[in-house]
């Protein structure tokens, strides 16, 4: 009985992963630019791919990126930040 929950429990779980892998092909995905002073393309430039975005305002911005993580950046004296869809 116990075996039997336990690889009910196992498949139910890979069902699962598999159904997010499958919905995750169809989601957008963003390459977020972030510049910590007025000019892009300096090398303080930081980029990310974001799967969503948390919180956006003048001096902080979080979002998940493609790794699954909660990312938070800010700044005191205002982000400058581009988004791009992919």
């Amino acid at each position: 009985m116990l075996i039997q929950l336990r690889q009910s429990l196992k498949q139910r779980l890979i069902m699962n992963k598999l159904w997010q892998w499958i919905l995750d092909l169809f989601r957008t995905r963003y390459k977020l630019t972030v510049s910590y002073n007025d000019k892009f393309g300096d090398q303080d430039d930081k980029e990310y791919i974001v799967k969503k975005f948390k919180r956006q305002s003048e001096n902080h911005i979080s979002f998940i990126d493609n790794n699954g993580k909660l990312v938070e950046v800010r700044s005191v004296s205002g982000l400058h930040y581009r988004v791009e869809e992919l």
